[in-house]
């Protein structure tokens, strides 16, 4: 199986975006799923970029990551506006801080961390 591999790791990325843009299409469907399944993208995109990094020092990434990501955005440029004014901008740097995406960030990587420890079989005290 791919288990603990880079394509593994490319096929949850791809899986999550997905899932990421139907939550914005969905009528309905909360806002706060893109947020969280961003932090997810981020997690499994670390594993697949640093294969051998044990799973919490993923996770530490990942949170780090999209913290600096939110953080970034009271960064109020032109230039970066009018990078986040287009699609993939938007999608990731986002377009305003709120305070609420730091607690579905940590949400966010702490699901990819509890896919990853169920689906890995293995024991996050013990990589």
């Amino acid at each position: 199986m791919l288990k603990n591999s880079r394509s593994f790791y490319f096929i949850l990325i791809i899986t999550t975006i997905i899932l990421g843009i139907l939550s914005r299409k969905i009528d309905g469907a909360p806002t706060f799923f893109g947020d969280t399944l961003y932090a997810v993208m981020v997690y499994f995109g670390i594993r697949m970029l640093f294969i051998n990094l044990n799973f919490k020092k993923s996770a530490i990434l990942a949170t780090a990551f999209c913290f600096c990501i939110e953080f970034v955005q009271l960064y109020q440029a032109e230039w970066i506006l009018e990078i986040r004014r287009t699609t993939l901008g938007h999608y990731v740097l986002g377009q305003g801080f709120l305070w609420s995406d730091l607690g579905f960030y940590i949400l966010g990587v702490l699901i990819a961390f509890w896919i990853d420890i169920n689906l890995v079989k293995k024991k996050p005290f013990l990589n």
